[in-house]
């Protein structure tokens, strides 16, 4: 399987990283470290995690408060978020009809 970011979900990935390192040096490591065991997780059992909509599942990540939002596009992982649990959490909706055009 292949794993591709929407651009939103790249520029979130990279904002939280550059966040934590700025509380601590090595935390955004840390978190980065983290979302990457998460996609591997969904890399495993891409069907495991709850649907949050009729194609779009998230996978919450552990020791961070971040979900990954994602699709299966055949043989693709779509990342559509990296997600901060407590925010807006319908975003991610306006980035797949973005995706469309």
């Amino acid at each position: 399987m292949v794993v591709k970011f929407l651009a939103p979900a790249q520029a979130e990935l990279v904002e939280a990283v550059a966040y934590y390192n700025s509380q601590r040096p090595g935390l955004g490591s840390q978190f980065a470290e983290e979302v990457k065991r998460t996609i591997e997780r969904i890399l495993q059992f891409p069907e495991a995690w709850p649907l949050i909509s009729a194609r779009t599942r998230r996978c919450r990540a552990n020791k961070f408060p971040y979900g990954i939002i994602y699709q299966m596009r055949g043989n693709v992982v779509l990342i559509v978020a990296v997600m901060h649990l407590h925010r807006e959490p319908q975003t991610w909706k306006s980035r797949l009809l973005e995706n469309k055009k």
